[in-house]
């Protein structure tokens, strides 16, 4: 399959807070994502949610005012990959004892992401690159405390979780076929932004695009994209790549997003546009609620 142009392949080391803080100062307003470029994800876009699916969350804009507020932190977080393994007691020889049933999946995130998109309108495939990102972040950056919800937000409004078009993620993460926005070119409503990267990562040698599902420019890809699926590139049409590049953004930007001036601070940073903030707002607060029933 061919996924068009791939972005340049390099290991990628984490950049520290002062180092990221010194990147968002550089690319200042150049990331305001969704705005121009792909807009809000209309609430009529039809995706197959199999016959079960949860219903759609209409990306209504919240009434609360920029920095009063944070979305509620979400009800059930995202489970820390191998905390199960680290809290198991060990078990006593039984030599005659049956096996124990292998379990469908090793990895309790991929166990989170089935059980909670029964309820969020969302893919298991991008769900589990959501809640990775959270995970990992508690863990680099405790006093963040950025909600996986907040992520779905903003993966909602960019490109339906990389369904834009008809694209479907597959199972290592990328969509059926690259996402790009509408050529920066400067034409009504649109911020003109000539090439910077030779069309290397976007496909277009003349004004650079928006890419991948969390839809980041390519100078900002550039300077703060992370390798989250350790295959040694970071790409911004990988789902796991993105969210991860989007959760320490929005870490390096608001500080501490539980508080209403930390989670607008990050999120105007990534899209300075109050109805934008609005949205994601509405969506982060209706998913933190939302708990699978028990069967």
């Amino acid at each position: 399959m061919d996924n068009g142009p791939k972005p340049r392949s390099r290991l990628r080391r984490w950049l520290g807070a002062f180092g990221v803080l010194v990147v968002l100062a550089t690319v200042g307003g150049m990331i305001a994502i969704g705005f121009w470029i792909i807009r809000s994800v209309p609430d009529d876009f039809t995706f197959d949610r199999g016959p079960t699916g949860p219903e759609r969350v209409p990306a209504t804009a919240a009434p609360v005012e920029p920095h009063d507020a944070a979305p509620p932190q979400a009800m059930i977080p995202a489970p820390t990959p191998g905390e199960e393994e680290q809290g198991a007691e060990p078990q006593a020889d039984a030599e005659d004892a049956a096996p124990e049933p292998e379990p469908a999946s090793e990895d309790p995130l991929d166990a989170w992401a089935d059980e909670m998109a029964t309820v969020v309108d969302a893919p298991p495939r991008a769900l589990r690159a959501y809640a990775d990102a959270e995970a990992r972040l508690r863990v680099e950056q405790p006093g963040c405390g950025l909600s996986w919800t907040t992520l779905v937000g903003i993966g909602r409004i960019e490109s339906d979780h990389g369904r834009y078009g008809g694209t479907r993620l597959g199972d290592d993460g990328l969509p059926s076929s690259p996402i790009y926005g509408v050529p920066l070119d400067g034409s009504p409503g649109v911020m003109a932004i000539p090439d910077t990267d030779g069309g290397e990562m976007d496909g277009d040698t003349e004004w650079d695009r928006a890419m991948g599902p969390m839809q980041f420019l390519p100078t900002t890809w550039e300077l703060v994209g992370r390798d989250a699926n350790g295959d040694g590139v970071a790409d911004p049409q990988s789902i796991d790549d993105a969210a991860l590049t989007a959760a320490t953004y929005l870490c390096a930007s608001g500080g501490d997003l539980t508080s209403g001036t930390g989670w607008w601070s990050a999120v105007l940073t990534y899209n300075n546009s109050v109805d934008y903030g609005r949205r994601v707002f509405g969506l982060a607060e209706a998913y933190s609620g939302m708990t699978p029933e028990e069967s």
